[in-house]
């Protein structure tokens, strides 16, 4: 390559790192408004996936009950089901299940939180939660979460079912 190439190529490289830093410097002077509407974004694609993992999971546990929640909480979804234990010589006794996981509501720290309530036949299996910063949210990781923490309730209910 002739030097004329080579610096052509060198002046485009540096602009494109430029633009690449302008980018970034716009993206930490986010607007609350930008802020708002990429949390709402997000939002909306975790609870899609929540909702698609945990109608799956009914699928495989006949009984549960399925609901879409969209209360001052969070948004998101829960299975409940209730069972009954008759075993010789006791009292019938009622056993609660469920799992739900909501993402939180839009707050000024401008981060992006996924809660999750575990229950299986009465005890609580876990409570948990996981954020990230809006600006630097991976919804991937989010995701990849939502499907551990379900597999984990999967696997926990079959166990003791």
């Amino acid at each position: 390559m002739d030097f004329e190439k080579r610096l052509k190529h060198a002046i485009n490289k540096g602009r494109a790192a430029k633009d690449e830093e302008l980018q970034q410097d716009v993206g930490k002077k986010m607007s609350e408004e930008e802020f708002r509407n990429l949390h709402l974004k997000y939002r909306l694609e975790l609870t899609e996936h929540i909702d698609a993992c945990l109608k799956k999971l009914t699928d495989h546990f006949p009984g549960f009950q399925f609901k879409t929640l969209m209360e001052e909480d969070g948004w998101g979804s829960r299975i409940t089901r209730d069972d009954v234990s008759l075993s010789t010589g006791k009292k019938a006794q009622s056993l609660y299940s469920r799992l739900e996981m909501i993402v939180r509501p839009f707050t000024e720290t401008h981060i992006i939180e996924l809660v999750a309530k575990a229950t299986i036949r009465n005890k609580e299996t876990y409570n948990r939660s996981h954020y990230q910063f809006v600006a630097e949210a991976d919804m991937q990781s989010f995701q990849d979460l939502i499907d551990i923490w379900i597999l984990e309730f999967a696997e926990e209910f079959s166990f003791q079912a």
